[in-house]
């Protein structure tokens, strides 16, 4: 008779979907408050997305613990950087930051799947997404997360993002205005809610421009 062994992983993936679309003076990062494993709810009521700078917001889904993690691991080295440079990190700076850190993971990763939204230093707004091993792209809008299979499609025939082979290269950032891109955001994950078991409950959406850091919610289904 075999010897059965139990089987156990370090890693859970708690679901949830991030959103983040750029646009010439403004910045939307939007993901669910829904927190599962397997076919049970955690939390219903859970932000995954987190203020990394002033001018830099992450949207993390994947298992919330390494999430919670890299988000502490990336405070205290913005922390750091204050102290010694006396400024805040600009958004492309902690783009690099956030890719160096997985990528030094890279043989134990933080099993996370990021977007990295916000404005750069000429007051444009900027969209960074991720794998979970630290290679990254800037883009005019990307999602991640158990909806982004939903969720993606539909942006690139709303958006049409010109290609990262053109010379020379084409500005990311989307076309559209800030209120027609939350339109946008809370259509996508209204759609997305319909048919991913793990996006859900609630839709937190942070607005970054000249102005500052605004939010809103949108309930989602709950079932």
């Amino acid at each position: 008779m075999t010897k059965e062994h139990a089987n156990w992983s370090p890693y859970d993936f708690n679901g949830g979907t991030c959103v983040a679309v750029a646009g010439a003076d403004y910045c939307v990062i939007a993901a669910d408050t829904r927190m599962s494993t397997g076919y049970n709810i955690l939390t219903r009521d859970y932000s995954k997305i987190c203020k990394l700078a002033e001018k830099s917001v992450l949207a993390s889904s994947g298992f919330q613990a390494d999430v919670r993690a890299l988000q502490k691991h990336l405070d205290a080295r913005h922390l750091i950087y204050q102290h010694q440079h006396n400024k805040q990190m600009s958004c492309p700076a902690m783009a690099q930051l956030l890719s160096n850190t997985l990528y030094y993971k890279r043989f134990f990763p933080y099993y996370a799947f990021n977007v990295l939204g916000g404005l750069d230093n000429e007051g444009k707004g900027c969209v960074f997404t991720y794998d979970a091993v630290g290679s990254y792209e800037k883009v005019g809008y990307s999602s991640q997360g158990s909806g982004a299979k939903l969720i993606m499609p539909f942006l690139d025939n709303q958006l049409k993002s010109p290609s990262p082979l053109l010379i020379p290269a084409q500005d990311a950032v989307t076309p559209l205005s800030e209120s027609e891109a939350i339109d946008l955001v809370r259509t996508a994950f209204a759609s997305a809610t319909e048919r991913d078991i793990y996006t859900g409950d609630k839709l937190e959406i942070l607005v970054l421009n000249k102005e500052g850091l605004r939010r809103e919610y949108m309930e989602l289904r709950l079932d």
